[in-house]
């Protein structure tokens, strides 16, 4: 199944012109937040494909703690997320437990959630990682998004649409490395 994800991502993205020597440095470092959502739905391709990269990520002890819940219903998503245009899709990570005390099932569900974003952004589509919403969903939205007995969301991603995918203008400013790395 990985092979497939891989593919099919590593096709699309030669049919929209990225060279393969170049593409992956590149996109290691460009790719953003989204913020410029726009109306459309996402076809079941791509949904399968962003869906099969969190399945794909890796997790301590390959336990895969995670279960992905996947929010199509507008009015519900608006509940969690109030300005998710039309035709997004928010993925809602959730694993056992209260959501909030087992680290390393909340890194294995970050890994999840990062591979999703990644993937999305890989085949043209934006894509923005949310945490803010996380405990209201816990404690309001459970039984509505139907989360497997026992689960609490970790993390969630909005995937959709969005005008350019343009990294340079659309990512908030970073830290030199200078500020942030050490080396001994």
């Amino acid at each position: 199944m990985k092979k497939i994800v891989f593919v099919s991502v590593f096709l699309i993205w030669m049919a929209i012109g990225v060279s393969a020597q170049d593409s992956g440095a590149a996109f290691a470092v460009n790719h953003y937040a989204a913020r410029n959502f726009i109306s459309g739905a996402l076809t079941a391709a791509e949904l399968d494909t962003v869906l099969q990269a969190g399945i794909s990520a890796p997790s301590a002890r390959n336990r895969q703690p995670w279960h992905f819940t996947v929010v199509r219903n507008q009015a519900l998503a608006k509940r969690i997320v109030p300005d998710v245009s039309d035709g997004n899709v928010l993925i809602i990570v959730s694993a056992a437990g209260d959501g909030r005390t087992n680290g390393a099932e909340i890194l294995d569900c970050a890994l999840a959630a990062q591979s999703i974003y990644l993937a999305a952004q890989a085949i043209g589509l934006g894509s923005r990682i949310y945490t803010g919403p996380i405990d209201a969903v816990n404690r309001n939205l459970k039984g509505d998004l139907g989360f497997p007995a026992g689960h609490s969301a970790v993390v969630l991603v909005r995937v959709g649409k969005v005008r350019t995918v343009d990294a340079a203008s659309s990512a908030s400013g970073r830290k030199a490395a200078s500020a942030l790395v050490t080396y001994k």
